[in-house]
């Protein structure tokens, strides 16, 4: 019997993306052919997509998607950037961005929709599609922002093709005003948005837990001074206004003119507009945010898998 060495399993991983036992196995099945390895693979597609459910997916691309007063972002992960530059991979994304339109936006409900092109579920159709591209792949997060009346303006940063890229953002303006001119501030103000990554909207909508531990570590800090208990108190009042302020987008500095913050920047809109605009709603999506990427010793992947 042909010995397989890790050599051999390093290169069947290049030519076939498969996993490293994977590619042990496949060598041992077919003593140490290459090409029969590679068929071998092949024929194991949904068997290869199933192993790979385990690998980190946190590259990928943030999906936006609109019609009439109604707007998505989605984040669909993929293993590698090269994946996520692939035309069958973008169109996926496209895809179930366009899906998303028809459900609440929750990642529950896209999961179980019906993609139209395979007439499967989302689910199904990506798990169609880890078997075809080679690669875990995982809808990660989704969203959805609609008005009665208004606009949900839409800004993706950097796109890599239309509507899809690294960091996508939502924001409702609702208004009775001008459409044409009411998208002009809304998309202003989603740029804001992917700059300055706001908390929430307004500084009462910041979460109670995350102020909470903020005014914990002003006032360790604070303490540190030495001065009395209510010095140290007016000090963390301060710094708890100012870090409202940094947090809160109506009351950040507007990036386009930081002479005004962003709610007298729409505020001043409103004479273009005609009429009072609200912001009602937000959502700001960076590619794997939050994700733990796997780091791996490549080298010591092979010997491993070599020695069995």
């Amino acid at each position: 019997m042909t010995e397989i060495t890790a050599a051999m399993v390093k290169e069947l991983r290049e030519k076939s993306g498969a996993g490293m036992m994977d590619c042990k196995k496949a060598l041992a099945e077919n003593n140490g052919d290459m090409e029969a390895a590679i068929d071998w693979l092949r024929a194991k597609g949904i068997a290869k997509a199933d192993k790979k459910s385990g690998r980190t997916a946190a590259e990928g691309l943030i999906g936006i998607a609109s019609t009439g007063t109604t707007a998505v972002v989605v984040e669909v992960n993929s293993e590698t950037d090269f994946v996520a530059r692939n035309d069958a991979f973008q169109d996926l994304v496209r895809g179930i961005a366009q899906v998303a339109l028809s459900t609440d936006g929750s990642v529950d409900a896209l999961s179980a929709a019906t993609y139209p092109a395979s007439g499967k579920s989302v689910t199904d159709t990506i798990k169609d599609s880890i078997a075809t591209i080679g690669e875990n792949m995982s809808l990660r997060r989704s969203a959805l922002l609609s008005v009665d009346d208004g606009v949900v303006a839409t800004y993706v940063h950097n796109a890599v093709a239309d509507n899809l890229g690294k960091l996508g953002v939502l924001v409702a303006l609702k208004s009775t005003g001008n459409k044409d001119a009411l998208a002009v501030i809304g998309r202003q103000v989603a740029m804001h948005i992917a700059a300055t990554a706001p908390l929430a909207i307004r500084a009462d909508e910041v979460d109670a837990a995350v102020a909470e531990r903020e005014r914990n570590v002003f006032i360790e800090q604070s303490r540190e001074s030495g001065k009395p208990e209510n010095i140290i108190e007016k000090m963390v009042e301060g710094r708890m206004r100012k870090f409202f302020e940094e947090v809160a987008l109506l009351s950040q500095a507007f990036v386009i003119n930081p002479d005004l913050t962003v709610g007298a920047a729409v505020k001043e809109a409103e004479k273009e507009v005609g009429a009072p605009i609200e912001v009602t709603g937000m959502v700001r999506l960076l590619l794997g945010e939050g994700v733990e990427k796997e780091e791996s010793d490549f080298a010591a992947e092979v010997a491993a898998a070599a020695k069995g």
